[in-house]
């Protein structure tokens, strides 16, 4: 009877195995659109199964991130409420920003396969707005360019240390360029582009984090880039996208080198993604707002 109970009793997974688990997971609904999609005929079935199969490679993606043992860079200060709760449980940010649909599917996935798992408690609510500097992180504006090489990698190009300001359209074709090549970084979106302020700058860098250091003899030939953008509302946000080295150089650079550091500051230390954002305005979005309709709403995909 003991043997029993021990063999049905359910082993508890971490964060990290859960990822991992999910990964392969999204890697078999991935193959079972394409299967599908080969016995269906129209492009307007082709272009759906494309785009679903876009969607779980960005979730397969985002799990293998999550899978791997990341370990906070002293480089980039004191990890903020946010942060620190996301390196405890580090499905944090994932389960927040799922949709209902999304928590269905991992709950059922974890059934199948027989384990046990606790969701992470909430996210500390992110601050909103651009965060107030310190004295101290002031000081740190005068120690030269904020983002330092990890051990054992080689130093980014100087033409990668360096912060710039785009207008609405063209931070919209990086995010384009992004999904069109499938960076698996952020990518385009008619919702993205109708909520981002069109007469305000938008700001990006690069500022890769240990695990997306640049590699291009593996694979990842681009830059992550962290950014700044103003949204709608008049709210700064932040966000990560990857560029290519060649599309980012190309950018003209019109920021004096000192607000250029400060605006890097203030990115890495704004709370609030537009994902966070848009859950905050999903409510009150439309065309009388901000000139959006909810019917063709596909939000910030997780």
């Amino acid at each position: 009877m003991l043997i029993s109970r021990l063999r049905t009793r359910a082993r508890g997974i971490d964060d990290r195995e859960l990822a991992a688990l999910l990964a392969d997971r999204a890697l078999w609904e991935i193959r079972v659109l394409a299967v599908d999609a080969r016995s269906q005929t129209g492009e307007d079935s082709s272009a759906e199964a494309v785009e679903k199969i876009n969607n779980w490679a960005d979730f397969c993606h985002a799990m293998l991130g999550v899978s791997k043992k990341h370990h906070w860079r002293p480089s980039r200060g004191t990890p903020s409420r946010r942060e620190q709760a996301m390196l405890d449980r580090p499905m944090s940010y994932r389960w927040t920003v799922s949709s209902p649909e999304r928590r269905a599917w991992i709950v059922r996935q974890i059934d199948s396969a027989g384990f046990d798992w606790t969701p992470p408690p909430p996210l500390p609510r992110p601050r909103i707005g651009v965060p107030a500097l310190s004295m101290w992180q002031h000081l740190r504006l005068l120690k030269g360019w904020p983002v330092k090489t990890p051990p054992g990698r080689q130093r980014l190009p100087r033409q990668a240390r360096v912060l710039k300001a785009l207008d609405r359209e063209a931070i919209f074709a990086l995010y384009e360029e992004a999904g069109r090549r499938r960076l698996g970084l952020g990518k385009a979106s008619p919702w993205l582009h109708a909520h981002l302020d069109p007469d305000a700058p938008h700001f990006l860098f690069p500022d890769p984090a240990d695990y997306y250091w640049p590699a291009p003899d593996t694979g990842r030939p681009w830059w992550q880039c962290r950014v700044l953008l103003r949204m709608v509302d008049g709210e700064q946000v932040g966000g990560s996208l990857a560029v290519l080295p060649e599309t980012f150089t190309a950018l003209p650079s019109t920021v004096p080198r000192l607000r250029q550091r400060r605006l890097a500051l203030i990115a890495r230390t704004t709370e609030r993604d537009a994902g966070l954002w848009n859950r905050d305005h999903k409510s009150d979005c439309g065309p009388e707002t901000c000139g959006y309709a909810p019917a063709h709403h596909p939000g910030v995909k997780s």
